[in-house]
Order: C-alpha cells, then structure tokens, then sequence
C-alpha cells in the first residue's frame, strides 16, 4: 500500500481563537485550534487531559463554516499534517499543523461522549 500524503482526521472542539492573517504573498491565511481529548485522561496519574491542535487553511469554504461556529463547538476536520520552519535569530524553529482541507460540525453521540 502506498500513501502519498498524510491524512488527518481529528474530531474535538473549536479553541479560543480564529485569527485572519495575510502573508507577505497577499494570501489570507485563517488560523484555529482544534481541542481534542486524550483518551484515558486523568488515568494512571496524567495531567493533561487535552491536546489543543494548531490548524491553518486558506480555503474559502472552510473559513465561511468556521464564521458560523462558536468556541467549544463540536468539529471534524480532515486534512494533511504539515511541519514548518522558521528561523529566529540564531535559532531554528519549528511546528507541526494540521493543513484543513474540509470542516464540518459534528454532533457527538452522547451515548459515545460519557466515561
């Protein structure tokens, strides 16, 4: 089996913030996180409950649905993982973000959604 890409699907909650930012290019890019839970949080002494993934895409159909949504609504989002760097100063940085190819609300099946 070949894959030519990497294939994201994460299913949580829409962050805090949803920020336009217009490159050096003049490309608008539309910035989000998307809150998901870890599986057995609170177990064995774990801390972190939650992950709060970085998520960009500059597609005007993604960014019309993010304009209707509120945070702490329910999201799937499909994409591809992307790792990018950057340099500041003598030091070389890095992050690794989700590209949104689509979004779309999700309802979590309360039954699925307890302990």
């Amino acid at each position: 089996m070949t894959f030519s890409s990497s294939r994201v699907v994460l299913v949580g909650r829409l962050g805090t913030n949803v920020d336009r930012r217009v490159l050096p290019s003049g490309d608008e890019l539309t910035v989000f996180t998307v809150v998901v839970d870890r599986p057995n949080a609170g177990r064995e002494g774990r801390r972190q409950r939650v992950d709060a993934i970085a998520c960009h895409t500059s597609r005007a159909v993604v960014v019309r649905r993010l304009s209707a949504l509120t945070q702490g609504d329910w999201v799937e989002v499909e994409g591809s993982l992307r790792r990018r760097f950057w340099r500041a100063g003598e030091r070389l940085g890095s992050a690794t973000e989700v590209e949104v190819g689509t979004l779309r609300r999700f309802r979590p099946d309360r039954a699925s959604m307890s302990g």
